[in-house]
């Protein structure tokens, strides 16, 4: 579209959204010119640049080993999440679709009660005792499948209303498909849009949580976000790598599910 098809008011307001664009962009560029110079003090720009903050980053195996650590619990979760989330709202939205009134309610209470004071309770429940798990990956699995359920509850929801399930199904099972066949093959394929969503935004969310981490586990398994507040008192320019590294990984992962997400749906 042409700017005299857009009109002096559709290019006020796309410089509107540039300019505020370019404002939330601003922090994340200074980080990263940051963390690519070699020295940046009395100076407008830096004296130099160099990539030695991400090859020290990179090759450091602490580091590896809290980004494998993350992705783990966090994969868990959304593995444990989807497993359980699914069958359960097809239940609800295809045989008792009244209930998705108290779902709603149910669904928000892992954000009625602050991450410290849940950490606490956590803390006194799975101390010891014959379940003890604090200090070990599978609490932060349990902790982030409740955070991430108000995520993929909402989003699948959402898309299940929209695809009008009871038609579908009853299509179907016209058809010759019995229940589960008509589940499986009809009705999952037609949720990958919102499963997409929900995986993408609970993710997102997990992969950046602290306050469990910190607490429940702190360096006995130390994930990304813990490694990153204890090596908040090194060199600046190895923590802005650290910023822009986990940046452009979440920002890669979001394209790519993205572009298969639409090579799947054409």
């Amino acid at each position: 579209m042409s700017r005299a098809e857009l009109g002096p008011v559709g290019i006020y307001h796309r410089v509107i959204v540039y300019l505020l664009f370019a404002i939330l962009l601003l922090p994340l560029l200074g980080t990263l010119i940051y963390s690519i110079a070699s020295s940046w003090s009395a100076t407008i720009m830096p004296s130099g640049f160099t990539f030695k903050w991400y090859i020290q980053l990179w090759s450091d195996p602490r580091f590896l080993d809290a980004f494998g650590q993350s992705l783990l619990v966090c994969i868990g979760s959304l593995i444990l999440s989807v497993v359980l989330i699914l069958p359960l709202l097809f239940v609800v939205h295809y045989h008792f679709p009244k209930l998705d009134a108290l779902m709603n309610i149910l669904i928000l209470l892992p954000f009625a009660v602050p991450p410290v004071v849940s950490s606490v309770g956590l803390l006194q429940l799975y101390g010891s005792g014959p379940f003890a798990m604090v200090g070990t990956p599978w609490i932060l699995i349990g902790c982030y499948f409740t955070v991430a359920l108000p995520f993929m509850y909402r989003a699948i929801t959402n898309n299940l209303q929209a695809i009008n399930l009871r038609d579908l199904m009853d299509a179907a099972q016209l058809l010759g498909a019995s229940t589960w066949q008509a589940a499986f093959l009809v009705v999952l394929p037609n949720l990958r849009k919102g499963l997409m969503v929900a995986l993408l935004l609970s993710f997102s969310f997990l992969f950046g949580e602290f306050v469990f981490a910190n607490i429940l586990v702190g360096t006995r398994y130390e994930t990304l976000q813990v490694y990153l507040n204890n090596m908040r008192n090194s060199s600046g320019h190895f923590t802005s790598a650290l910023v822009i590294s986990y940046f452009f990984f979440v920002l890669v992962l979001t394209w790519v599910a993205n572009i298969l997400n639409k090579d799947k749906s054409e």
